[in-house]
């Protein structure tokens, strides 16, 4: 008995069993897909040198190209405008949908839907597809990279404003509306104070988002500093190209201080 038990013991229970086929599952599909796409990780160890000649075709950095090229300058202007820009309008867009497709502000629930799949659809269209819709419209530049951002703001916004007044305390509106308000002055006077901060900071979070975005598109002609970082890099000039990345993370690293900042004094408040 006491060897029967013992060997019931050491046997692997079947969770462990469940566990071990699992990762071995996981295992395999992750070799498979790394064979699929020809991704061998001892590689990058490999053929490190030649990583290690480009950075040392990037050092120094030129940084005269700030002051003998001064397009530089109105490039860094046109994506902090077409971030702001793109955000603005989105988010003033994405607000009127949301209140549009918030259960309990639209009673009738068939416009709800429609505007919920719109906002879907839009959320889903990746970024790489709307500029080279806009670029083939409007041609290549900042007007086609505002447009852009313009859209995937719309979506992201809508979807997020959405939740926010789904989710807000219904209790103030339910007074307010007892006394005769209207609707428009149950919104007004209810709703609307209470999604206020979290419209400001999914603003600032949006704003800061296109940021980073914005330079993106600028590689597939959306305008911008994107756009002479990727001529610099395609002519070889790759110590402009290090000036140009020093310059855009120092741009991010500031403008995503300056967001959490004013996003922590909201919340606090």
């Amino acid at each position: 008995m006491g060897n029967k038990q013992l060997v019931n013991y050491q046997l692997p229970s079947k969770k462990f069993t469940n566990k071990l086929i699992l990762n071995g599952i996981i295992f395999a599909s992750i070799s498979a897909i790394c064979y699929y796409l020809n991704f061998y990780p001892w590689i990058i160890f490999s053929e490190f040198h030649f990583l290690k000649d480009l950075i040392g075709e990037m050092f120094p950095p030129s940084l005269t190209i700030f002051w003998d090229n001064s397009a530089i300058f109105t490039s860094i202007l046109q994506t902090l405008a077409m971030a702001f820009l793109g955000t603005f309008f989105g988010c003033g867009i994405g607000t009127f949908l949301a209140f549009i497709s918030a259960n309990n502000v639209m009673p009738n629930k068939y416009i709800r839907n429609i505007i919920k799949f719109i906002l879907t659809v839009i959320r889903v269209i990746p970024s790489l597809v709307v500029i080279l819709i806009f670029v083939i419209t409007v041609g290549p530049g900042s007007f086609a990279g505002l447009l852009t951002l313009f859209v995937i703001t719309i979506g992201t916004f809508g979807k997020l404003l959405t939740e926010v007044l789904e989710n807000s305390d219904l209790k103030p509106s339910e007074a307010i509306f007892s006394v005769g308000a209207t609707n428009l002055q149950v919104i007004r006077f209810s709703i609307i104070p209470q999604i206020l901060p979290a419209f400001i900071t999914n603003f600032l979070y949006s704003f800061d988002l296109n940021m980073r975005v914005s330079i993106g598109l600028g590689i597939f002609g959306g305008g911008g500093i994107g756009y002479k970082l990727y001529l610099a890099m395609r002519v070889l000039h790759y110590k402009d190209a290090l000036a140009l990345i020093a310059c855009i993370v120092l741009m991010v690293l500031i403008i995503e201080s300056v967001s959490n900042f004013l996003r922590l004094k909201i919340v606090e408040n």
